[in-house]
């Protein structure tokens, strides 16, 4: 193999972990703001009087739960973007030519 070839399959790599990682993130934020938006339609409607409180709660979990998801993705970005394990393969270059 070629360090052209090598460089490709780390990035190509690199971008199915990302999307993979972003897609499982997306998919446990949906699945936990939906969880959580039931659980106070059903806690508010049994209890109406104590609604205002739980919105407030409830509006700090969905926060923390698309932080999460915000995190996924600047971590994938930075993956995508510095490229750092195509990086050690181009450093290398001067090694392998001379």
């Amino acid at each position: 193999m070629t360090i052209i070839s090598d460089i490709a399959l780390v990035q190509s790599n690199t971008a199915l972990a990302v999307a993979i990682m972003i897609g499982f993130g997306a998919l446990a934020a949906g699945i936990g703001v939906s969880l959580v938006g039931s659980k106070f339609i059903e806690s508010a409607a049994r209890q109406p009087e104590v609604a205002p409180y739980l919105f407030g709660r409830t509006v700090i979990i969905i926060g923390f739960i698309d932080a999460v998801l915000m995190i996924s993705v600047g971590i994938g970005m930075f993956f995508t973007v510095a490229a750092p394990f195509a990086n050690t393969i181009i450093q290398q270059l001067p090694l392998l030519s001379g």
